[in-house]
């Protein structure tokens, strides 16, 4: 009886050991509340990504269940991004027509499919030029859908940048009509008619804390330096230009993936790039980029010979992280994370996603907490201590000098 007494305890004090040793490999966690269905989404809160590893290998979802058992539940990492579809319109260019307005060039689509996108290519190399879009049933009455429309190409040694396409609300009609208002006849290679439909990104807004703008004579650059609070997954930059006027920039963005100390004492940061482009007055001056940890970014601006532009301001946003997760059993669930040793996951959920509801209610951690780690207490011998060792020498000295003297007098 006393035998299994024993065999029971110790199988308990094994299951809560294993328990928190798997705990234990983490650094921090945050309570799951409400676990309440099979399927939850788990929004993955913006403190968490300073602590993770950069490629979140090691987010993990553990339940303690009223046994005190460790369970896992598998999950599928999902990113809120942009997903784009687009589908070609066959048409047919009818003819194209040259007068002191400009060059008209006539499509017809023959299946009269709606389409809110024309993708054009000149043979000009360099142009800046204004475009009305009209739109007809019959090739005789024409309605207005765009109107001073610019598009632009400009290369040379510098610069490489093209904006040449109609975007324009949904439009169905039998006959397009495109007007360019230039004095000289452009060249019209290819056109690609479409329909675009965007799902917009999920994106979540982050707080700037610092923004330094600094314009340098010598390299003729505009130099932006952007921290924010906390380091967070960043995949989208817009830069406000203040200025009104014309104007095409070469512009380069990196992220600080480290520091180094110099030998004057000050620190120095390492940047990688993340994003390049054209800052322009045509376009959003929107810059996209896989999504990055980090919190500190440089733009350079190449302003060339030109007066630098005054920037405003800088948003930084960044895709919503969220865990599809799948809890099968009753327990105590954690999002755990903190541990740049160990590999990603591997779950069925990456092969059977096509099984995973659309619809599904979100969880928010609770606040981060640090994992306690079981300390294993070592005991070190008893002569390590010098002082120890000192006092027994003396009086293993002592002992002999009084059995020597004993000796001695004996002999007397």
């Amino acid at each position: 009886m006393k035998k299994k007494i024993r065999i029971t305890i110790f199988m308990i004090l094994f299951a809560r050991t294993t328990t928190f040793a798997q705990m234990n490999n983490y650094a921090y966690k945050n309570l799951l509340p409400e676990v309440t269905d099979t399927w939850h989404t788990v929004r993955l809160p913006d403190e968490m990504f300073s602590k993770v590893s950069p490629d979140l290998s090691d987010i993990r979802v553990f339940g303690i269940t009223a046994k005190n058992d460790t369970v896992e539940a598998p999950f599928l990492l999902q990113l809120k991004t942009e997903k784009v579809t687009q589908k070609t319109i066959p048409f047919t260019a009818l003819n194209t027509t040259f007068n002191e307005k400009g060059t008209y060039t006539t499509l017809e689509i023959p299946e009269e499919e709606p389409i809110n996108q024309i993708q054009l290519d000149f043979e000009q190399p360099n142009f800046d030029w204004m475009i009305t879009l009209e739109g007809s049933q019959d090739n005789k009455e024409w309605y207005t859908i765009t109107k001073d429309y610019r598009i632009l190409s400009i290369k040379n040694e510098h610069t490489n940048y093209k904006f040449t396409t109609l975007r324009f609300p949904e439009a169905q009609y039998r006959y397009f009509r495109i007007l360019i208002k230039d004095t000289k006849k452009p060249v019209l290679k290819t056109a690609k008619v479409s329909k675009q439909e965007v799902e917009r990104a999920d994106y979540r807004e982050y707080d700037v804390a610092s923004l330094d703008v600094k314009n340098s004579k010598d390299s003729k650059n505009t130099i932006i330096d952007v921290t924010l609070t906390m380091p967070v997954p960043v995949s989208y930059l817009q830069v406000n230009v203040e200025d009104k006027f014309d104007y095409y920039r070469p512009i380069s963005i990196r992220y600080a993936t480290d520091s180094i100390q110099m030998q004057q004492g000050n620190w120095r940061l390492n940047y990688r790039q993340l994003s390049s482009g054209i800052l322009n007055s045509i376009e959003e001056n929107t810059f996209l980029c896989s999504s990055t940890i980090a919190q500190k970014f440089r733009i350079v601006i190449d302003n060339q010979d030109n007066q630098p532009l005054k920037i405003n301001k800088v948003v930084v946003k960044g895709y919503q992280h969220q865990l599809a997760t799948r809890f099968t059993n009753p327990a105590t669930y954690y999002l755990v994370y903190g541990n740049n040793k160990i590999r990603k996951p591997s779950y069925d959920l990456n092969y059977v996603s096509s099984k995973i509801p659309e619809v599904m209610t979100s969880i928010s951690p609770g606040m981060q907490q640090s994992i306690n780690k079981e300390k294993t207490i070592v005991k070190e011998p008893l002569f390590t201590n010098k002082i120890w060792l000192w006092a027994i020498m003396g009086i293993v000295v002592v002992l002999l000098g009084g059995f020597t003297l004993s000796m001695m007098k004996k002999r007397e």
